[in-house]
């Protein structure tokens, strides 16, 4: 497998670049993300000599423009001209390092206190995900492998609006409650963040927090009706085991959680196994909640209180921006007060190409099978097509139902490419109510939460 970029000292000599541009591709090798955070517009300019039209907001490249993309890239681009502006080549946006979790493989370690990572696009080709290319997100530090006790971990449920306090052993919950299993899909709100112009606080994931395994345990519906709800219920918020990075028992990480509605769909569980297997340790073994279509802060791991509340929950990563967006849409870069913040509930409409991986060269007397997942919080999947002239037209891939309800949903398609060159792969989305993927960023916000732009892959046709 072969990246583009690769080839650019070997096969792109031959341009005539301005010093100017011949530095902007070096400054490029160096890191283009640290160019185009923070003016990508400015960033065209700087490195490509790209002008935009004002309407369109394409990006022209003529030229030694043209070329320096070209030269870097390592191949001739067909579409240049449909370019949007402020957009990093994907054969220049993606990352290649590699990080080793214990019972993960492959994943990209976006920080180390506490361990988040994400997994690269390619390792999500599963149909359902295995454990070891399962996302991790913590907010403070998980409890150590050696002191958990399955046999003897408890779980407390009660709260303002429960009828009394009952308090299960793991061993009691799959005795006294039917068990169910089902595919599910699990997304960080953040998924995406490090796009953001301007930049967005937190962690710069890319396209791979995002996961579908399959989840075995008791509904918590029955959970919570054994327990019994009064009629004032409003919220369910949970607690895990987890430690504040303080090392201050006092200080919680995190404790979210979902609206009572949420909290008696079919598929909102209690696990306590992940692809017939014990949950892995850093996705919240030996117990967690899953509501999925949510983000995935609101299935807490390391699972030992729930809350019956009579109003919205109001535990750790509940208030200010956490997992809230602005309640109306606001310019880039704006403060918003905390009373004008909503909370995210339903995750966007999103999809991703699994296979080929980007940076691939594929003969042009072929046709490229491509393949990938889509899915849509709450809802489902209507419709999803891909473009390899950058949005330009667009053409219908084949969509699969979902195994469940919640689980993200397979498609496949196949594309030829009109000549030799650089191109990119793009695919989008329809959800059920009509609402598609932008083929760019969507509205900004402070914390840099739900972006469902197109994702896309860089192919050399030769």
């Amino acid at each position: 497998m072969t990246n583009p970029v690769d080839h650019q000292r070997r096969r792109h000599d031959e341009p005539d670049l301005s010093p100017s541009q011949k530095q902007a591709i070096t400054k490029v090798e160096r890191g283009i993300h640290e160019l185009f955070v923070s003016d990508p517009v400015r960033a065209d300019e700087l490195v490509w000599g790209r002008s935009t039209d004002p309407v369109s907001r394409r990006g022209f490249l003529k030229g030694s423009g043209l070329a320096a993309m070209s030269a870097t890239i390592g191949a001739f681009i067909p579409f240049a001209g449909l370019m949007p502006q402020g957009l990093i080549p994907a054969a220049l946006a993606q990352s290649s390092r590699d990080f080793q979790i214990p019972g993960k493989r492959g994943l990209l370690v976006m920080n180390d206190r506490p361990i988040n990572a994400e997994t690269p696009a390619h390792l999500l080709d599963d149909r359902i995900t295995p454990a070891q290319h399962l996302f991790v997100r913590n907010n403070g530090t998980p409890p150590q492998m050696a002191s958990i006790d399955k046999e003897n971990w408890t779980l407390s449920v009660s709260g303002e609006s429960a009828q009394r306090e009952v308090t299960f052993s793991i061993n009691q919950l799959m005795r006294l409650f039917e068990h169910h299993t089902y595919q599910l899909q699990l997304e960080c709100g953040g998924n995406g963040r490090g796009e953001f112009v301007p930049s967005a606080s937190g962690i710069q994931w890319s396209v791979g927090a995002i996961g579908c395994p399959e989840w075995t345990g008791v509904r918590l519906r029955d959970v919570l009706k054994y327990v019994g709800i009064r009629d004032d219920a409003v919220y369910v918020g949970y607690r895990g085991a987890d430690v504040h990075l303080s090392g201050d028992p006092t200080k919680a990480p995190i404790s979210r959680g979902v609206p009572i509605y949420k909290a008696m769909e079919d598929e909102s569980l209690i696990a306590w196994a992940m692809n017939d297997e014990d949950i892995p340790h850093q996705n919240g073994y030996p117990l967690r909640l899953v509501c999925s279509g949510w983000p995935g802060s609101v299935s807490g791991k390391w699972l030992n209180t729930i809350m019956v509340r009579d109003r919205e929950h109001d535990g750790e990563k509940m208030a200010g921006a956490s997992y809230r967006v602005p309640c109306s849409p606001v310019a880039p870069g704006s403060t918003v007060p905390d009373d004008q913040m909503c909370i995210i509930e339903s995750m966007p409409v999103k999809s991703l190409i699994t296979f080929p991986q980007s940076g691939i060269e594929h003969p042009i007397d072929e046709p490229l099978a491509a393949r990938g997942h889509a899915w849509a919080g709450d809802l489902s999947v209507a419709a999803v097509q891909t473009s390899i002239d950058f949005g330009a037209t667009w053409q219908p891939a084949i969509l699969e139902e979902p195994a469940n309800r919640l689980a993200w949903q397979h498609w496949t398609t196949q594309v030829s490419f009109p000549g030799p060159g650089y191109y990119e792969v793009w695919v989008r989305a329809t959800d059920t109510a009509g609402q598609s993927q932008p083929m760019v960023l969507p509205g900004w916000n402070p914390r840099g939460y739900l972006n469902n732009a197109c994702h896309r892959v860089a192919i050399l046709a030769v």
